[in-house]
């Protein structure tokens, strides 16, 4: 969250919306939008979804980087790519509002 304060920050944007959306992945939201992440890139890569049981070490890590990592890396990526595609045009449309609004006010 500091981070994304300072990024904000320097990057001049909106720095409350950089901080809450840090909360939007969380550890409680982790596991379904990578689960689903790691989804589409097999439907993408077009593989059979490995059947895997999580395990809290290095070994299980490096070994499901070879079985699962590539389809997790490219759900990810078009995941990442889709939102932040729908993130722009919506923030667009949502400015755009708010400017057509403000000059209404100000007409009246």
């Amino acid at each position: 969250m500091v981070l994304a304060a300072a990024a904000a920050i320097i990057l001049r944007v909106n720095l409350p919306i950089s901080v809450a959306l840090v909360w939007i992945t969380n550890p409680l939201t982790m596991p379904p939008i990578f689960y689903g992440s790691y989804l589409v890139g097999t439907l993408v890569l077009n593989q059979p979804e490995q059947h895997f049981a999580f395990e809290a070490s290095w070994a299980w890590f490096i070994e499901s980087l070879t079985t699962i990592g590539p389809a997790f890396l490219v759900g990810s990526l078009v995941c990442a790519s889709i939102a932040s595609v729908i993130g722009y045009f919506g923030i667009d449309l949502m400015w755009r509002r708010s400017v057509r609004r403000a000059w209404g006010m100000r007409n009246n």
